[in-house]
């Protein structure tokens, strides 16, 4: 089976009601507008989709509203991490009855697993589905640091496929790449730019919810047509959204920053707050660097309460 590639955006959740109830429409419009805007593929319910605060029903009605949405055109990886295997196991097998092209796994983020745990917790779960697993390594978020030795083994008998590498360390990129061949796709968590120079499968990003075609422009021109200045530029737009993202606005940030250009996403759901004032500033000046201040996009403009046809 041939590898996905490209920049996949790993989508935020939009609520209304302030954060009660999930907003389908505007998930539905955020789908549309991604795939307008040439993004390589979709994760909803990763970190930065809330995933740990959405009820189980929250979660089933948001993989199953962007798979239906996205029909077909770009792949769909769902977020199905849990401390529990068999929970992960149970969330990864739903995927793949809503016809999900992948899912997205984050190690266990409590109970600080060993190497052989965290082998045999990904072996479980590949043993009990038929869609490959993108195995999500961020030592920040989940306090163990999936090595890639461990992931080249990993690789030998299960469906571990992809790999969202987010230690920042872009050497890792090379030795995923070196230990694992073709049987692996690397992906860059937080260095999209950096990460495709030492030979990056595709990127993982969260500013390409606000701005995806900047975002996926960039994987194109340095994947299809090796134009280093062009993707150079793209990032130099790209970079200030990156910068004040940092390491805790990936959320409440970007939900901001679609309120600078016209779109209410509704908030972050506690425990996290609304960006802080102080952190405006940074969004606004990035969205004026692409002139999308106060300009929501076409595909959030009209109602869209069905798949669009």
């Amino acid at each position: 089976m041939k590898a996905h590639r490209g920049t996949f955006t790993v989508l935020i959740t939009p609520f209304r009601d302030g954060t009660e109830k999930v907003d389908e429409e505007r998930l539905r419009q955020l789908v549309e507008y991604q795939i307008n805007e040439g993004i390589h593929g979709l994760i909803p319910l990763g970190s930065t989709g809330e995933f740990l605060s959405l009820t189980e029903a929250e979660r089933r009605l948001v993989a199953k509203t962007v798979i239906d949405q996205a029909r077909g055109r770009v792949p769909v990886f769902i977020g199905t991490a849990a401390e529990s295997t068999d929970d992960s196991i149970r969330a990864s097998r739903e995927a793949e009855s809503l016809r999900a092209d992948g899912v997205m796994i984050i190690p266990p983020f409590y109970s600080a697993p060993t190497d052989e745990e965290l082998r045999n917790h990904y072996q479980r779960i590949s043993d009990s589905i038929g869609i490959p697993i993108m195995l999500y390594n961020n030592p920040g978020a989940s306090n163990v640091d999936v090595k890639p030795e461990l992931i080249a083994r990993m690789s030998e008998t299960g469906k571990v496929r992809y790999v969202k590498e987010s230690t920042v360390d872009i050497r890792r990129i090379h030795q995923i790449k070196r230990l694992c061949g073709d049987t692996v796709a690397a992906f860059g968590g937080y260095m999209g730019f950096e990460s495709f120079m030492v030979g990056a499968d595709g990127w993982v990003s969260v500013c390409a919810n606000f701005i995806p075609g900047p975002c996926a422009k960039m994987f194109d021109a340095w994947d299809k047509r090796r134009d280093y200045d062009e993707a150079r530029r793209l990032f130099e737009d790209i970079n200030p959204s990156i910068e004040a993202l940092g390491a805790h606005w990936y959320v409440s940030g970007t939900k901001a920053a679609f309120r600078l250009m016209g779109v209410d996403m509704g908030g972050p759901r506690p425990p996290r707050l609304p960006l802080p004032d102080v952190a405006l500033p940074a969004f606004r000046m990035a969205l004026e660097r692409l002139g999308m201040v106060g300009r929501p996009p076409a595909a959030f403009v009209a109602p869209m309460s069905v798949a669009a046809e």
